[in-house]
């Protein structure tokens, strides 16, 4: 086949990723979203272009890193952000590496739709971003509410770094604080209109059969006991010291749903549906003060 315009390389890339039989999820979930996100960012094409991109003649450089990059996804499983060093989260654009998760979190468009109709005509003065990550959460939840300020916290060293280019690309420093610590370690006497968290919720088991693209990821990021839920407790645990009378804690336990509703099946979680698809995100509202106790 030759390989001459974008569809004909995007066209070879999705079979042959096919045929690898690669792992998706890390902001794709097939072969050809997988291969059309590597060219878009060889390109430095936004994400909605128009089809009729495909028709473009791609010159011999553009050629040549874009099959690099395609063999690269083949024959060593690297996730496409990390070879782009780019991701999307909430229609923002990110620098990613493997110092930190790939953003790929369903609370994206919960943030885009301002956490309504939750949030009500609650005002939002002060926000905490746990295991911020790359800080996408963070510096998305800042544009949202331009009035607020932000604390995105997370344990890693290695993860703020990221996050510090994230904020300066973002130019958000003013309103979004990035800290170091261990959860609410260094939050003392700090109380947020809304706490929302993408913690470590990966058990045991599942982290020990992990395909080889989730592999790349820190472990730090993914990890938490033998059911995933080590970090949620403590964030359930400690969050009501934080928030406001009217306050809202939203957490993602992914696959972890299950074995959390087990072990308080008595604490009021709503669980949240998506348009964009996505599971396994909670909310607490501060006012149910019955439920906070069984932590």
């Amino acid at each position: 086949m030759q390989l001459t315009t974008l569809g004909d390389v995007l066209t070879w890339a999705e079979a042959a990723f096919t045929k690898a039989k690669l792992t998706f999820g890390h902001g794709t979930d097939n072969a050809w979203d997988e291969a059309v996100a590597l060219a878009l960012a060889v390109l430095e094409l936004p994400p909605h272009v128009e089809r009729s991109v495909l028709k473009r003649v791609l010159t011999d450089q553009e050629k040549t890193v874009l099959l690099g990059l395609i063999q690269r996804r083949i024959e060593e499983r690297i996730p496409a952000p990390y070879l782009t060093h780019e991701a999307w989260f909430a229609d923002l654009k990110f620098y990613v590496d493997e110092r930190v998760i790939i953003p790929r979190s369903p609370m994206g468009e919960l943030i885009l739709n301002g956490f309504q109709p939750w949030l009500g005509g609650h005002s939002v003065h002060r926000i905490l971003d746990l295991c911020t990550g790359s800080g996408c959460i963070a510096i998305t939840c800042a544009s949202i509410f331009p009035d607020a300020t932000v604390d995105a916290v997370d344990i890693s060293k290695e993860a703020i770094a990221v996050a510090a280019i994230n904020v300066q690309q973002h130019q958000c420093a003013d309103r979004v604080t990035l800290i170091q610590a261990d959860l609410f370690a260094k939050s003392e006497g700090k109380k947020y209109d809304i706490i929302i968290s993408n913690p470590p919720y990966v058990d045991k088991t599942e982290m020990d059969h992990l395909p080889p693209e989730y592999r790349f990821e820190p472990r730090l990021a993914l990890e938490a006991g033998d059911d995933g839920l080590q970090i949620v407790k403590r964030i359930l645990k400690e969050a009501p010291y934080h928030l406001t009378e009217s306050g809202l804690l939203w957490v993602e336990v992914g696959n972890a749903a299950e074995a959390l509703q087990l072990q308080y099946p008595k604490v009021p979680f709503t669980w949240l549906e998506f348009e964009r698809g996505g599971q396994g995100v909670f909310l607490l509202a501060a006012e149910e003060k019955a439920c906070w106790s069984v932590f």
